[in-house]
């Protein structure tokens, strides 16, 4: 398969095991060569015979299409990390959204929310991403980091009508700003014109409501005719939390799924954040079809499976979303800001939920962060190696510690590969993380900063906490500290 023409650099990934697309699907070519011109799949089979300027050896290698991850809070989740994990409030069903986050936020300064952007650069290459959709509030900051690094971002400023919060510990209630909420709506809309396209193609934006209960039906209806005539995605918190299916009923009568489709708020330009608590689910105990809806709709949802894990909330159950017809997307969400944990999490997880080690298979995981995010884009450019596709290649050791023996390539890259197996990384056609490391990040120095960030805002929780708690009462040590 070929469409050779005339454009930059022709590079030659020779041999290796390649993850091709052929047919409609992903197939594996044995000892196959992928050409790239300029940032350009321009041909994928077992042998080329035409001119090259350079070539990559893969025969010791697996080639696959880079991971499109689609959810992320690259200012802040970098800081959950020895803060957020074995703690949790039952009134809030253990989710750390009403308590544990208000606090941290508070503690952070700007300075510490841009270093959590430079941090993220790195972590994300070196874990496979190469397409990253951000929600947060930094998007000019964001825009000038990922150019640096060489990624491909889609980049949203959130915004909403309200805010929740605990007054006591025992209850969510919500602060209410329309206005806030509708400005934040013309200036998301003023960033993605002013961003979009821009780094040869590779930033691009979308618009995002922040949550569904902190949101007006004004608003959503008005973002949602945005995203219709601009093209773009719609990303959308929603079904996150048992508080706010419980709140959303209250209002409405109907579940946060429902009453979205109720407004005709639901569509095919929609990723819908988590949508964990549905109908049906334990965690809700509410009758209803949420799957359904979703799956006529053509939704997408980003599961994010370790933000939920991490504090003993599941998905029930991954494989069925599929089998229900939803398209599934995977995203990070907070730290470990790793696809290659996200897929392998999100596996076993969906087999323990299902009870049934035959479904959510190394083959459902990798299309959900190659495939079934490039379709929720509207991208056939995008998740595949095949010729017209952008050159966003993840090139793997397949003879290391941990991906030996090898029979498989993309069963041992779901439940055994790691962060170091990952050694090339090209994103449009440029290589940018060479033999483990990413070529325009500094690691060294953006671990620091994010070191420095974390410490000041430990030191500053109180300021965002209910109860007015130091670091040690809301997040204890894990063991007491060492006593002369």
């Amino acid at each position: 398969m070929s469409s050779v023409s005339s454009g930059g650099e022709r590079i030659r990934i020779d041999g290796g095991v390649v993850v091709a697309y052929q047919g409609g699907g992903h197939r594996i070519l044995t000892d196959g060569v992928v050409i790239v011109e300029g940032n350009e799949i321009v041909h994928v089979g077992k042998a080329f015979d035409g001119r090259v300027d350079r070539t990559i050896d893969a025969r010791n290698a697996i080639v696959t299409p880079g991971l499109i991850n689609t959810h992320s809070h690259l200012t802040e989740s970098p800081l959950d990390k020895s803060y957020i994990e074995d703690v949790g409030r039952r009134q809030f069903y253990y989710s750390g959204l009403f308590e544990m986050l208000p606090a941290r936020s508070a503690g952070m300064d700007l300075e510490a929310r841009q270093a959590c952007v430079d941090y993220s650069m790195g972590e994300l290459l070196r874990t496979g991403t190469t397409t990253i959709m951000e929600i947060g509030g930094l998007g000019d900051y964001t825009a000038q980091a990922v150019e640096k690094a060489g990624l491909r971002a889609y980049i949203a400023n959130g915004y909403r009508s309200g805010r929740w919060y605990t007054p006591d510990g025992r209850r969510v209630d919500y602060a209410w700003d329309e206005e806030a909420g509708k400005q934040g709506f013309r200036n998301a809309i003023e960033f993605i014109e002013r961003i979009d396209g821009t780094a040869n193609g590779r930033i691009k934006g979308f618009l995002s409501p922040a949550q569904v209960d902190t949101c007006t039906e004004e608003l959503l209806r008005l973002s949602k005719q945005a995203s219709d005539s601009m093209g773009v995605p719609l990303a959308l918190h929603t079904s996150q939390s048992t508080n706010e299916f419980q709140e959303m009923v209250r209002r409405h009568g109907r579940t946060p799924v429902e009453w979205l489709h109720d407004i005709g708020f639901l569509g095919e330009w929609n990723i819908l954040g988590h949508v964990i608590i549905i109908a049906g689910s334990s965690w809700a105990q509410f009758a209803g079809n949420d799957l359904a809806l979703l799956a006529d709709a053509g939704a997408s949802v980003a599961h994010c499976v370790w933000v939920f894990c991490r504090r003993g909330i599941a998905m029930e159950s991954f494989p069925a979303y599929i089998a229900a017809g939803v398209n599934m997307t995977l995203g990070t969400d907070t730290a470990p800001q790793s696809m290659i944990e996200a897929m392998r999490w999100t596996a076993v997880i969906g087999k323990i939920m299902a009870r049934d080690t035959s479904r959510s298979t190394a083959a459902d995981v990798f299309n959900a962060a190659t495939l079934n995010a490039a379709k929720m884009l509207h991208r056939d450019d995008l998740g595949r190696i095949a010729p017209g596709a952008k050159a966003d290649i993840l090139i793997w050791q397949r003879d290391s510690l941990f991906m030996v023996p090898l029979r498989d390539a993309l069963k041992n890259i779901v439940y055994n590969a790691t962060p170091e197996d990952l050694r090339t990384v090209m994103i449009d056609g440029r290589i940018v993380l060479d033999n483990g490391a990413p070529l325009f990040v500094d690691a060294a120095a953006t671990s620091r900063a994010v070191q420095f960030a974390g410490e000041r805002m430990w030191s500053e929780v109180q300021s965002g906490d209910w109860a007015r708690r130091g670091i040690d009462e809301l997040s204890p040590p894990t063991f007491p500290a060492w006593r002369e």
